[in-house]
């Protein structure tokens, strides 16, 4: 099948990485993509967010499947645009990507599927939010009821913050704070059936230990050497089921990826949001342990066959990714900077280790990869154990170079025995 994937994040490359392997896609294209992407697919230059325009796309290279990877053009109507033209596309509609687009609407559709979750309370005045604050105390969590690019969050003790943060934005969700070690899940859905894939945890913190500011995430890790064997049949019973059955209840299906970020508390599991779309760092590390063709799964999903398909196979390696951030990430990053020792990476670590693009381009000039964004990288290796996976990760990270680059050195070390 020719396939599209709507993107150009590390996310994307991942996604078409796993694509370029999969015997039944003859042809794979991406748009707008990256220089990594570039290497795997035929780049095309789009407006992701212009539905009309990304369905013309899709026509014109009779595309058999659009993959559409980031939330915005999710929650703009893209898949919507590209159904319409009938072309299988794997994303859920603008209505049930409000899932995502809004916290407010994902607490409504939680309560009325009797998912469990922190309570919260939305918020659009100073009176509430000093309300809301002062109801839950210490730590405080505020979130951003829109899209905020993993950056609407802020989680901390400090009241003034807490309070800043929220009057930034024009609606906002406070909730109690979640205690306990948290977990991605994705699911793929056609609507009905819900097919879970391995959990992983990812890092929000800028730095080690957990320290600095929230960011869309700085490395990830599968599986969870630590986790309730029972935990993704659980939460596919509590969770992810009675959402897909509560959203097509309301006649706004869900088909495409339902992720579910959950913390896991002394009184269960709870969830702390939903994302619409595969997750970024977590999807690098998912995809590399997946050896069921990933065409099939992502097409039988946005066809509704999915209860026809045969149970998902992975492999029995552990996956480690790490991200490499430009110069002052998670604030306004600095750009344009060359990347050095690709190409070794590429010659001495791989299949082991490799790195997959975010925020890159090629300088026209110079025709050099040069950083594009705030995080710039994700270098992703497997081995028989998370020990093994970190220490190519780590050793092959070391033969990157990015002036004024920062990058966390504890990805996985607890999960790994290492700290």
């Amino acid at each position: 099948m020719k396939v599209l994937v709507i993107g150009g994040g590390a996310r994307e490359h991942a996604l078409c990485r796993s694509l370029s392997l999969d015997p039944d896609v003859t042809a794979l294209h991406c748009a707008p993509g990256n220089a990594g992407i570039a290497e795997v697919a035929e780049l095309h230059a789009v407006d992701a967010v212009d539905g009309a325009a990304v369905a013309d796309l899709a026509q014109r290279l009779e595309a058999d499947l659009v993959v559409v990877g980031p939330e915005a053009p999710l929650v703009a109507g893209v898949a919507d645009a590209v159904r319409e033209r009938g072309i299988p596309v794997f994303g859920p509609s603008a209505r049930a990507a409000e899932l995502e687009g809004s916290k407010a609407f994902a607490k409504d559709v939680m309560a009325a599927a009797g998912v469990p979750t922190a309570r919260s309370y939305l918020c659009t005045t100073p009176e509430e939010i000093d309300a809301a604050l002062d109801a839950f105390g210490a730590p405080y969590v505020v979130k951003d009821d829109g899209l905020a690019a993993g950056k609407g969050v802020v989680v901390t003790e400090d009241v003034e913050a807490a309070r800043a943060h929220a009057l930034a934005c024009d609606r906002v969700v406070i909730e109690e704070f979640l205690d306990g070690p948290e977990v991605s899940l994705f699911a793929v859905t056609d609507g009905e059936t819900v097919v879970p894939l391995q959990p992983a945890q990812d890092f929000k913190r800028a730095h080690d230990a957990d320290q600095g500011p929230n960011t869309g995430g700085m490395g990830a890790y599968s599986p969870l050497p630590w986790a309730d064997p029972k935990l993704v049949d659980e939460v596919q019973r509590s969770v992810l089921q009675p959402t897909v059955d509560e959203l097509r209840r309301r006649g706004t299906p869900f088909s495409g990826l339902l992720y579910a970020g959950l913390a896991i508390t002394l009184r269960g599991v709870r969830v702390i949001e939903f994302n619409a779309r595969f997750g970024d760092p977590e999807t690098q590390v998912v995809l590399a342990r997946l050896r069921t063709p990933l065409s099939a799964l992502l097409r039988a999903a946005a066809t509704g066959t999915l209860a026809a398909l045969p149970p998902l196979r992975w492999s029995d390696d552990a996956a480690v990714t790490v991200v490499v951030a430009s110069h002052n990430y998670p604030g306004t990053p600095r750009t344009g900077d060359p990347i050095g020792g690709l190409t070794e990476v590429a010659e001495k670590d791989a299949p082991g280790a490799y790195v997959l693009h975010a925020g890159t381009k090629k300088d026209a000039a110079t025709g050099e990869v040069v950083s594009a964004g705030g995080r710039v990288l994700s270098v992703t290796a497997t081995g028989a154990d998370l020990a093994a996976a970190r220490e190519r990760a780590y050793r092959a990270l070391g033969r990157i170079t990015l002036d004024g680059s920062h990058h966390r050195t504890d990805i996985a070390a607890r999960a790994a025995g290492e700290s």
